[in-house]
């Protein structure tokens, strides 16, 4: 496996996959990797020949009072998972943004509501960064979770706006043995911390599958129930019922299909 941290040096292996008739995929990740982006590695594999992962904390994803300072940083380990999984180059820039950056990227719909009314510009953030990976690798597959649904519905109408030639593919959540979606920031949790999310993946899960309406009612009033778990969001979208809650000062997003029983 290939690493650098250099566009040019990037562009030249692919480059050089290109004309060895190598389709590419990109699996855009901010790191401390988990089996969830693992996962994504697998399918992206299955859709072509040449695997690119990033790995890129953005800064203009988060706001002034988030976590970007305190976001998990494991690159040696990442490298190590990445390679062991099939991943053909991983990119590690050191910034993708000059010191007077100027265009950004903005997203009107899809970026409303949801983590959009909760985390303002974040969206912004998310588009424009990777409006610059799809300008940078030009793959003919991405490959983004499901867990961050709304972002996937923000990139899609990137790709679809902004014609990109790009064919983006949703990936399963995975979760843990206990119904937690995997995310970098559970290391963030306590044991007891953990068992909050727990109730808190299990109550999302009851609520999207039972019969009947009102889930999001239903949704709020059972998170009501957990001491120490903050509601920040319940909304139901595109026939999934999305929630976002902060345990202590972690905050966990995730999401269910409404109806089914996965």
């Amino acid at each position: 496996m290939k690493s650098t941290s250099s566009i040019s040096v990037l562009q030249k292996a692919l480059i050089a996959a290109r004309k060895a008739g190598k389709p590419i995929a990109l699996v855009p990740t901010m790191g401390a990797l988990h089996e969830g982006h693992l996962r994504l590695v697998d399918l992206a594999r299955k859709r072509a020949d040449y695997v690119v992962m990033s790995i890129y904390v953005n800064p203009t994803q988060f706001g002034p009072k988030e976590d970007f300072s305190k976001y998990p940083r494991t690159l040696a380990q990442d490298k190590k998972l990445a390679a062991a999984r099939g991943v053909d180059v991983i990119f590690d820039p050191a910034s993708l943004y000059y010191p007077d950056d100027s265009v950004s990227v903005h997203e009107a719909e899809q970026s409303l509501g949801r983590c959009g009314a909760s985390r303002p510009g974040h969206f912004d953030g998310v588009v424009t960064v990777v409006a610059k990976l799809f300008n940078i690798v030009q793959p003919d597959v991405a490959v983004f979770g499901q867990k961050d649904g709304q972002q996937l519905d923000v990139i899609e109408r990137l790709v679809r706006d902004m014609h990109y030639p790009i064919k983006i593919i949703r990936a399963p959540i995975v979760r843990d043995r206990h119904g937690v979606a995997l995310s970098s920031r559970n290391r963030y949790l306590s044991a007891t911390a953990y068992q909050k999310a727990v109730a808190f993946a299990e109550a999302l899960r009851e609520c999207a599958t039972a019969a009947g309406n009102q889930p999001v009612a239903r949704l709020k009033r059972k998170l009501a129930k957990i001491s120490g778990l903050k509601v920040d969001y319940v909304e139901a979208s595109g026939g999934r019922l999305f929630a976002a809650v902060k345990i202590g000062k972690t905050r966990l997003i995730d999401n269910r299909k409404l109806g089914k029983s996965r």
